[in-house]
C-alpha cells in the first residue's frame, strides 16, 4: 500500500521525524528554513499533507494556489491564526491543531515573565554578564512582589487555567474575563469579570491567554492599557497581535506600566526594537512550548491526527 506523502516544514524531534518517516512518505525541510509563499505552495502541491508550523502561513490565496491535491493541514501548535480557517474548509482541506500537550510549558514561561518583569531580571542579567555590578545597597535593583496581588488573566482556557493554578502558587488572588463563565470546578474561586474593562481594573499583573481573532487583534491599547492600575504589569505568551506595541512601550516609558514579560511579538522572528530598548522589559524568542517534553508531545498529536485522518476517520483536533 502506497503511503500517504507528507511535507514537514521544520525540523521536529528526532522521535518525532522518525515515527513520520515509518508511516509516511516524508519531505523534509533539512535546513529548517522559512518557505516563502511560493515555495509552500510549491511543496504543498507534490504531497498529500502538510505538518506546518505558526512559521508557515497559509492564507486564502495561497491555499486557493495549492490546489485539490492536498487534504489536510496538521498543525504543530495549538493556535492556527496562520491558517484561513474558512478558506481551508472551503477548499475541503482539514485542519488540526495540538491542544492539551503544551499548557503546562506554556503557564511556566507566563510565570517566568511575570517574575523577569516584577523583579527586574533583564536588567539584572545584563547588568553581571556585562561587569557593571560595583555596587549595592538596599534601595538597589528594587522590583515589586507579586505574592498577594491580583493575577488578571484573559482568556481562561487550557493554558490559562493552568497559569492560575501557577500564580495561586503565589498566593495570588486570580481574576479573569472569558467569552463564559467557567463552571465551579474549572474556576476554582477565581472572580469572573464579564467585561474587559472590569478586569483590567483589577489587574496587578494581567496575562493574555487567548487566540487571536479579528475582534480582539490589537485588544490591548492605549485604551485598554489607561484602564490597569498604575505601575502594573503586562505578560504576554499568547500571540503578539493582541497588542498595540506602540501604546506599550508609551505605556512603559510613561511610568503607567511597571514592566513587562513578553514571549511573543508582532513581527516574529526579530521582535521589537522598540521594546527591546526598555530596561523594564523582560523578553523570549516564542519559546513557550519548548521543552522537550512538550515538543515531543505536540509532534505525536499532529501524527495521531494524521493517523486517524488518514485511517478515514474523523481527527479529534480538527477544528476546519
Amino acid at each position: 500500500m502506497t503511503k500517504p506523502k507528507l511535507l514537514i516544514t521544520r525540523k521536529l524531534r528526532p522521535v518525532v521525524e522518525k515515527r513520520a518517516a515509518r508511516d509516511y512518505d516524508v519531505v523534509l525541510n533539512h535546513d529548517d528554513t522559512v518557505f516563502s509563499s511560493e515555495e509552500l505552495i510549491s511543496a504543498c502541491r507534490k504531497v498529500d499533507a502538510v505538518l506546518p508550523c505558526h512559521s508557515e502561513h497559509f492564507s486564502a490565496e495561497v491555499i486557493e494556489a495549492i490546489g485539490p491535491g492536498l487534504k489536510i493541514i496538521a498543525n504543530h501548535s495549538v493556535g492556527t491564526d496562520h491558517v484561513d480557517l474558512a478558506a481551508a474548509k472551503a477548499a475541503g482541506v482539514v485542519v488540526t491543531n495540538t491542544p492539551d500537550v503544551l499548557s503546562d510549558a506554556t503557564a511556566e514561561i507566563a510565570m517566568l515573565c511575570m517574575l523577569g518583569a516584577a523583579r527586574r531580571g533583564a536588567e539584572g542579567d545584563a547588568m553581571v554578564r556585562s561587569g557593571q555590578w560595583t555596587f549595592w545597597s538596599p534601595a538597589f535593583m528594587v522590583g515589586r512582589q507579586v505574592t498577594a496581588k491580583r493575577f488578571g488573566i484573559l482568556g481562561m482556557g487550557r493554558v490559562g487555567q493552568v497559569a492560575a493554578d501557577r500564580a495561586r502558587g503565589f498566593g495570588m488572588e486570580i481574576h479573569y474575563h472569558n467569552r463564559s463563565r467557567l463552571p465551579a470546578h474549572l474556576e476554582k474561586g477565581a472572580i469572573f469579570h464579564n467585561t474587559l474593562e472590569s478586569l483590567l481594573g483589577c489587574s496587578d499583573v494581567l496575562s493574555l491567554h487567548c487566540p487571536v481573532t479579528v475582534d480582539n487583534a490589537g485588544i490591548i491599547s492605549a485604551r485598554t492599557l489607561a484602564l490597569l492600575p498604575d505601575r502594573a504589569i503586562v505578560v504576554n505568551t499568547a500571540r503578539g497581535a493582541l497588542i498595540d506595541e506602540e501604546a506599550l512601550v508609551a505605556a512603559l516609558t510613561s511610568g503607567k506600566l511597571f514592566a513587562a514579560g513578553l514571549d511573543v511579538f508582532r513581527v516574529e522572528p526579530v521582535g521589537n526594537p522598540a521594546l527591546a530598548a526598555l530596561p523594564n522589559v523582560f523578553l523570549l524568542p516564542h519559546i513557550g512550548s519548548a521543552t522537550e517534553e512538550t515538543r515531543d508531545a505536540m509532534g505525536m498529536r499532529a501524527l495521531d491526527n494524521l493517523d486517524v485522518f488518514f485511517a478515514g476517520e474523523d481527527p479529534g483536533d480538527r477544528v476546519a
